[in-house]
Parts: C-alpha cells; sequence; structure tokens
C-alpha cells in the first residue's frame, strides 16, 4: 500500500510538479474525484435503485429540474466572487472541499430518516460547490504550471487521476452501499471530502497572491464606478458581478462544441440506464448490463484523457471538432446496430467525446482568457455545461417512455450532425469575416499611403 502511494505521487509530481505545486493540485483533483463518486453512487441508491422504473424517473426528474433551476443565478455570482478572492485560493478551495463535507453528513441523515426537505437542497449545494471546485482548479492551474509542462498536459493529468480515484471509490462505495446503506456511504465521503483540505493546505503561497501587474482593489474600483478613462489599451479589471464574462469567438466555439458533447452525455447516460432496467438483453442481466455501462463509460473517459495527454498542445480546436464528428459517427452506427454492445459502444465514445472536449476546452480558455476575469469565464463555461447536461438528462429520461433504441439513436445521431454542420458553418462564417477585416485594413493603409504621396506637405 505504502509502495502504491510512493509511485502515486511520483508520478503526479513528475517534471517539475511537485516544485510548482501542480502534483498537490492534482492530488486534490483526485480527492475531489474521490468523493464525488462515493455520491454518486449514494444518490443512485437513493433515487434509482432503490424504486421502481416510474417512480425512480420521476425521482431523477425532480433531482435534475432542482439542480438546473438556480444555476442561471449563481453563475454570475460565483466566478465574479472567486475573481476577486485571488489572494485567498487555497482558503476558498478548502471551503469547498469542508462545505461538501458537512453537507454530506446532513444527507446521511435525511436519506436514514426520508427527510426529502434537507435531502435536495443539500444535495444541490454539494453540487454547486463542485462545480465551484472546478472553476477554481482550472483557473489555479497556470499558475502552478511548470515549465516543462503544456495546460493541456496538465489538464490531463488532473483528468487522468481524477479518473482513477473515481474508478476505485465508485465500486467500494457501491459495495457499502449494499452492505450498511446509502447513509454510511455518506459518511464516508465526508471523510474523504474533508480530506482534501490537507492537499489544498500544501498548495504553494503564490497561488494566492495575483500577478503583480494587476491594479489594487481601490483603483479598480474606482475604474469601474467613475468615468471612463478613454485610454486605448486599459485593461485593469472592471466590475462584472452582474454580467456575464465576454468571451472571443475562439473561446465561444470551444464552449459550444463541449456543450453539445455534454448534452449528448447527459442524455445517453439516462436514456441508457432506464432502457436497460426496463428491456432484457440476454443472457446479460439488467444489473450486469447496467455495470457494464457505466465501466464503459469510465473507459471512454480514461481513454480520452490518455490522448489528450499524449496530444499535449496540438490544435485544441481541431481536437472538439473531430470528436465531435466522431462521436456522430458512432451514434450513427449504433442506431443501425442497436443492441447492448452497440450501446457499450456509444457510451463509450460519449465518455471519450466529453473528457477530449473538455480538456480542449480548458485549455483554450486558460490561454484565452486573462486571470482578472478567468474564474467568470469558468463559471460561465460550467454553468452551461451543466444546464445542457441536465437538458440532456430530461430529453433521455423523456425518450426511454416513447422511443426504442434505434430510433433515438437516429434522432441524436441527426441531432449531432446538425450541431457539427451549424460549428462549422459558423467558424467558416468567422474566417471570412476576419478575411474581410483584413481585406479593408489593408485598404486603408493603401488609401492613407495613397494621400500621403499626394500632398506631402501635410505628412510633414
Amino acid at each position: 500500500m505504502l509502495g502504491t502511494g510512493r509511485l502515486t505521487r511520483r508520478v503526479t509530481h513528475a517534471h517539475g510538479a511537485g516544485r510548482s505545486g501542480l502534483g498537490s493540485l492534482i492530488e486534490a483533483s483526485a480527492i475531489n474525484a474521490a468523493g464525488d463518486a462515493l455520491l454518486t453512487v449514494a444518490l443512485a441508491g437513493t433515487l434509482f435503485f432503490g424504486l421502481d422504473v416510474n417512480q425512480a424517473r420521476g425521482q431523477v426528474a425532480l433531482y435534475l429540474l432542482v439542480t438546473m433551476a438556480p444555476f442561471a443565478l449563481i453563475a454570475p455570482l460565483i466566478g465574479p466572487a472567486l475573481d476577486r478572492t485571488r489572494h485567498a485560493r487555497r482558503y476558498a478551495i478548502a471551503a469547498t472541499f469542508v462545505v461538501r463535507g458537512l453537507l454530506c453528513w446532513a444527507m446521511a441523515g435525511a436519506v436514514l430518516h426520508g427527510d426529502q426537505v434537507t435531502f435536495l437542497p443539500a444535495a444541490f449545494g454539494v453540487l454547486v460547490l463542485s462545480k465551484a471546485f472546478g472553476v477554481l482548479r482550472a483557473a489555479v492551474t497556470p499558475r502552478v504550471l511548470p515549465d516543462q509542462i503544456t495546460l493541456v498536459t496538465a489538464n490531463a493529468r488532473a483528468s487522468f487521476a481524477g479518473l482513477i480515484a473515481a474508478s476505485v471509490a465508485a465500486p467500494v462505495g457501491a459495495g457499502l452501499t449494499v452492505l450498511a446503506g446509502a447513509d454510511w456511504t455518506l459518511r464516508i465521503a465526508t471523510v474523504v471530502f474533508l480530506l482534501g483540505v490537507v492537499f489544498t493546505i500544501l498548495l504553494p503561497k503564490h497561488v494566492d497572491v495575483p500577478d503583480v501587474d494587476q491594479a489594487p482593489l481601490d483603483d479598480s474600483e474606482e475604474l469601474a464606478e467613475g468615468p471612463a478613462s478613454g485610454l486605448p489599451g486599459e485593461t485593469k479589471p472592471r466590475r462584472h458581478w452582474r454580467t456575464l464574462p465576454r468571451v472571443g469567438p475562439v473561446v465561444a466555439e470551444a464552449m459550444l462544441a463541449n456543450a453539445v458533447l455534454r448534452a449528448f452525455s447527459g442524455f445517453l447516460i439516462l436514456y441508457l440506464a432506464f432502457l436497460l432496467r426496463q428491456e432484457r438483453f440476454d443472457p446479460v442481466s439488467p444489473n450486469v448490463a447496467l455495470g457494464m455501462l457505466a465501466t464503459c463509460a469510465g473507459a471512454g473517459g480514461l481513454i480520452g484523457t490518455s490522448l489528450g495527454a499524449w496530444m499535449k498542445a496540438r490544435a485544441p480546436r481541431l481536437i472538439v471538432s473531430a470528436t465531435l464528428a466522431g462521436v456522430t459517427a458512432v451514434a450513427a452506427a449504433s442506431a443501425v446496430f442497436f443492441g447492448l454492445w452497440a450501446a457499450l459502444a456509444v457510451v463509450t465514445a460519449a465518455g471519450l467525446g466529453q473528457v477530449l472536449g473538455k480538456l480542449s476546452m480548458d485549455a483554450v480558455v486558460q490561454r484565452e482568457i486573462g486571470e482578472e476575469m478567468r474564474s467568470s469565464t469558468f463559471a460561465v463555461s460550467e454553468t452551461l455545461h451543466q444546464l445542457v447536461w441536465v437538458v440532456g438528462g430530461l430529453l433521455g429520461l423523456g425518450m426511454s417512455i416513447i422511443a426504442d433504441g434505434r430510433v433515438a439513436m437516429a434522432i441524436v445521431a441527426a441531432v449531432l450532425a446538425l450541431a457539427s454542420a451549424l460549428l462549422l458553418s459558423r467558424r467558416t462564417g468567422g474566417h471570412r469575416e476576419h478575411r474581410r477585416q483584413k481585406q479593408r485594413q489593408k485598404q486603408r493603409q493603401k488609401q492613407h499611403a495613397t494621400l500621403n504621396d499626394a500632398h506631402p506637405e501635410m505628412h510633414t
């Protein structure tokens, strides 16, 4: 056991990650994923397996709606708040662990006594704080990045460590839920989340220190509240408590493509989970089929993480587009040859696509967006992806009632193809507009040069 721990630490701290603090951030990400996996298993045992199909469908739909409703209001608050606490990022990350641990403890008591009034709000709070941790981790990564590692590789390492930890914690949580109940799984999740505080404190102090070229708080407030200076190139941060940050076309395209992959993942997980409970794929029992489904989804995530680490910084926009095209092709093939193996194949492709899309999008945001509003951008991204995942899940719930596998996969493949075409046309239109702007700029420069030649006295 100690040898495994030393080996894991050697891997996470390789290539300067231990000196820069990236290793501790990766370990905190692994603890975060383990706690989330235990929570997911406990919720599945409470909302899904413990009820018949119709009751489970209603409980899951209610849970999805509760988690979705306030997110549109939370995004403009969490991101800017995290931007303004750059001097205390370690404490903010630690707070996400501590509060989630307390909420899991409260959920354990609620499960034991059937208290839905406590259970659903606590589950929502844990979900929001999990997203807040993701926002903070992504925003902190560039500050602990060693010279030997690229952003995509760092993101892939953190995701890979999280997937490994979740793969270990999920079966343990499932066995504990069967033997002792979901309440004990939630109590163990409390301990795991509190353990994450230890790794957070090990992060270097420079994580909390804003860049030296950023203005103090008073100056930025004066800039935000006072009259505009009108100086070109003004880069001081402005207030954006009530507005979403503006992102460029490259970041917007990455967010939209990743949102499509997230919605597809949410649809597949819930549609196939309920389909496998309703239909038999002999000789495999429904529970075994569900286990195979979860295994393939995890395997797809591991493959996507490995590919992301191998591809490093190679054209993240191209990676997202190619991933979306590949997932569309697999969905279309599964519609033709639908069965248990086709379902497992499309789930693997969805897991791979979701992870690759997320890694590429994080790298784009970390490169394109300045630190003064990076947390806000990631908060908007996480909110968008949670919303589309929930929408996809609700569509999957509804589709599991009215459509068989072939019809559902055919509809999904058509929607994915349409989304790919729209994103491609958006990119083509952006390239055309960029070329027009360059041509107009050249024409203005030529006209200016002609005017100077005709009237040299004006130039002097």
